[in-house]
């Protein structure tokens, strides 16, 4: 009998278009549409993606309609070649989020934080105790997980964040603005990390931090004014934005002096 396996990850984004309706200014000025994502389009298979672009641009709107939290005005997510909106509860399971801010309650310990979101993602009682003391390893928590959150650095909380995300081994891991408030020996680790776990699944970091993904990441998607500019391995974005230098020089090449993530 032939063992099956299972397929390599796949993430398609087709067409993704969002608009908001702005409020009126004053003077009784009518609403008006502002358009966040403008057609967007790419596709994902295992690897290390960095998401960079201003503040504006579009990652928050288009993060949050990958992992469900908002609907796209048209367009489509599919994972594996299936809609992400029908398989609803089986694309949770193999998603893994982390954003960029999360209220965090203070009583609570780590290890009684990621028992609670274990819960959240359905992992069976009898598996908690070893996915929590397996993602804190990963994220250098494990002799910190019996002390009360409030206690907790920044860059401790951080990590946790990261750890909860990472519960139930998924497939598609999205993570925002990971490194913030982390010195730069855990940056490297965390790189080092995320660079292993890539391997066999799909990590799309949104980051303003671009040595963050620099080194590590398989290709880059520029984003700008709601609009996909370029999807790259980093050599290739240099060689055709800023040749001879950086992803630094590529970054302020396409999004000019403009501030941001």
């Amino acid at each position: 009998m032939t063992q099956q396996t299972n397929p390599a990850p796949f993430l398609a984004v087709e067409g993704l278009k969002k608009s908001y309706l702005t409020h009126g200014g004053l003077f009784g000025r009518p609403a008006t549409k502002k358009q966040a994502l403008a057609g967007v389009s790419f596709s994902l298979g295992p690897g290390l993606y960095g998401l960079l672009g201003p503040n504006g641009a579009g990652k928050s709107t288009l993060i949050n309609i990958i992992t469900g939290s908002l609907k796209a005005d048209s367009g489509t997510v599919q994972w594996c070649g299936k809609s992400a909106r029908a398989l609803d509860i089986k694309f949770r399971r193999v998603l893994g989020y982390m954003p960029q801010q999360q209220g965090l309650y203070d009583s609570y310990t780590g290890r009684r934080f990621l028992a609670y979101m274990c819960a959240l993602k359905e992992i069976p009682s009898k598996d908690v105790p070893a996915q929590v003391e397996r993602v804190a390893e990963w994220v250098n928590l494990s002799g910190e997980l019996d002390k009360r959150l409030a206690a907790y650095s920044g860059g401790m909380k951080q990590r946790l964040l990261l750890a909860s995300a990472l519960l139930g081994d998924p497939k598609l891991l999205i993570l925002d603005e990971p490194t913030a408030g982390l010195d730069p020996k855990e940056r490297v680790r965390l790189r080092s990390l995320l660079a292993e776990l890539a391997k066999d699944r799909i990590i799309l970091i949104a980051t303003h931090v671009v040595s963050d993904v620099e080194t590590v990441a398989t290709e880059i998607l520029l984003l700008k004014n709601g609009k996909l500019v370029d999807q790259a391995p980093v050599s290739e974005l240099i060689a055709a934005h800023a040749p001879g230098q950086n992803l630094e020089a590529v970054y302020l090449s396409v999004f000019g002096e403009e501030d941001g993530k």
